[in-house]
């Protein structure tokens, strides 16, 4: 794959174009941060307002850091200060576009969807998980998911976030025990429990609740009738 010049830094040490992970994954938390507060809005209360604008600023800003340059992109400068005071984590180029294309087409689809046409209908919802698990597993766990998908189009070689292309033996303190599976499966299985218990429990009052009907001019004092 050809690069512009432009996309990635030269590095000392490095034969190839590198971009900071750290930085990355700042810009991911900022997008997340914002991304559910879209969702939320517009799932909750169907308010698509904050919606058009997120989806909008969100396919510019990969737009900018495919096809001109990822040190133009605003969420990466921002990124970009908030870290600029870290270690740098150099990753290669190719399955970081790579997997800022798939957010790219993910936000071009929204943008037609919400923006240009505004179509209600599931696939936004769809499409605006994806985006948010994407962005929430690089941010936060520092896994970038479109990067562990390149591989199988390329075997060039590849530096990725925590070495994990590197990485073939786990180091001790990265190994995880029986016990520890079982004390996860355990809190896994009790939330459940009580998520669903908590759940069902609302669902019942709901359904003993008899629903409301509000004479014209008396539900803005609180005062309903039957």
């Amino acid at each position: 794959m050809i690069f512009s010049k432009n996309f990635g830094e030269i590095v000392d040490g490095y034969d190839l174009p590198m971009l900071n992970e750290r930085e990355a994954r700042a810009a991911a938390g900022f997008l997340f941060a914002f991304g559910m507060v879209s969702f939320m809005r517009s799932f909750l209360i169907h308010d698509f307002n904050f919606t058009k604008i997120f989806v909008t600023f969100f396919m510019i800003d990969f737009f900018i850091r495919i096809f001109i340059s990822p040190r133009y992109a605003p969420s990466l400068i921002l990124g970009r200060l908030m870290v600029t005071n870290q270690r740098p984590e150099y990753v290669t180029v190719p399955q970081k576009r790579f997997a800022w294309s798939i957010g790219f087409g993910l936000s071009l689809v929204m943008f037609l969807l919400i923006v240009v046409f505004e179509i209600m209908t599931p696939i936004k919802i769809v499409i605006c998980i994806i985006c948010l698990v994407l962005l929430f597993s690089e941010s936060a766990l520092g896994i970038c998911l479109g990067c562990k998908i390149y591989p199988f189009f390329s075997k060039q070689t590849l530096y990725c976030g925590g070495d994990s292309c590197q990485i073939k033996t786990k180091e001790p303190i990265l190994k995880i025990s029986s016990l520890q599976y079982a004390i996860m499966l355990f809190f896994i299985i009790l939330f459940g429990i009580f998520s669903y218990l908590t759940l069902f429990k609302q669902s019942n009052i709901n359904a003993l609740t008899p629903p409301q009907k509000c004479e014209l001019g008396k539900c803005q004092t609180g005062k309903c009738g039957n």
